[in-house]
């Protein structure tokens, strides 16, 4: 088990995340638990990826392509909100 502080502080090191200009945020995108035992990956943020991740037991969701996007409404309506609503009932973080 580890801290999602920890965790996420070893990506940022390693993938050297501040190097990038990119089009979305990097790093957390959605708070759950602050201990980790378990850690599902997917290249998107989508529906399938975050079912899966609630049947396994994740308690860190690490993504590829996140939630978030630049050209995107910054509201949290339809598909968007249902996934953070799941997210946040199984206590899962998101990191993309």
């Amino acid at each position: 088990m580890a801290l999602r502080r920890e965790i996420l502080a070893w990506c940022d090191e390693t993938l050297q995340v501040g190097l990038f200009k990119d089009y979305a945020p990097n790093g957390l995108q959605v708070e759950g638990k602050e201990e980790v035992a378990k850690i599902a990956t997917s290249v998107t943020a989508s529906k399938a990826a975050i079912d899966f991740a609630v049947g396994q037991g994740a308690d860190l969701l690490l993504v590829h392509h996140g939630m978030f996007w630049k050209s995107e409404p910054v509201t949290i309506t339809g598909w968007k909100k249902a996934r953070i609503e799941t997210l946040l009932q199984h206590q899962i973080n998101m990191a993309g």
